[in-house]
């Protein structure tokens, strides 16, 4: 029986003054397994505790956020994303010399940021760059490890289980489409039948009963949702 390892954790700081911006970025790395410190000033960024990688916003109410870069990469080597709504050439350029590692253009998707992260981190410690993991009630995701674990227990998935669960779990409670779900876990030009992903959905119900339920919505997709935690004591 193989027990969950400890995993990794990756701290991350997030410089942002537009909440409900970091509020949806937040919620999304922490999804994923980040652990995530927000502040929304240029002043509280400089004064928070070490973290393993900055987000960087630039529009900041109390300084530019050129200015938190250049006093960041002054002190340490600390990797650091800059994301902005400023898009245009000059900025970027202006972010990448005073040492950011990337730039990423507002709007974005959670899951391009994530992919950053990741490039960015795999630069600076190889080790790192896929150490997110993710607890969802009683199932912990080792994304590193390709691994998972219910009640600390090792689950053993085929490969395509594995993918259908570490997809579907990206986003809980949100309504995949199966278009969206085939493309993703399988491949955009898949000419088989879609009833292979009615079978491995069958078998992730049968392998996570009382922890994760996927529910099915005719002619549309599947959800996954997290079950409540019943404490056995409760009567």
């Amino acid at each position: 029986m193989t027990r969950t390892p400890s995993v990794l954790v990756v701290r991350v700081l997030l410089v942002d003054d537009d909440e409900p911006v970091a509020m949806s970025l937040t919620r999304g790395l922490v999804r994923y397994g980040y652990d995530v410190e927000w502040v929304p000033t240029g002043a509280e960024a400089l004064q928070a505790p070490p973290a393993d990688l900055v987000l960087l916003d630039l529009g900041l109410p109390d300084t530019d956020g050129l200015d938190v870069c250049r006093s960041l990469r002054a002190r340490s080597d600390v990797p650091i994303i800059v994301i902005s709504a400023r898009s245009d050439e000059v900025d970027r350029v202006a972010g990448l010399e005073l040492g950011a590692d990337d730039y990423v253009s507002k709007p974005f998707g959670v899951r391009e940021v994530i992919a950053r992260i990741r490039a960015v981190l795999r630069r600076y410690h190889p080790d790192r760059g896929s150490a997110d993991a993710g607890r969802y009630g009683r199932v912990t995701i080792d994304r590193r490890a390709a691994r998972v674990f219910l009640d600390d227990v090792e689950v053993q998935l085929a490969r395509k289980e594995y993918e259908l669960l570490a997809f579907l779990t990206e986003e809980p409670g949100a309504l995949m489409t199966r278009e969206q779900i085939m493309e993703a876990v399988w491949d955009a030009n898949w000419f088989g039948p879609t009833k292979t992903l009615d079978v491995h959905v069958s078998a992730l119900r049968r392998k996570f009963a009382g922890a994760l339920t996927v529910e099915a919505v005719r002619g549309v997709g599947f959800r996954l949702v997290v079950d409540a935690v019943v404490d056995a004591a409760t009567p």
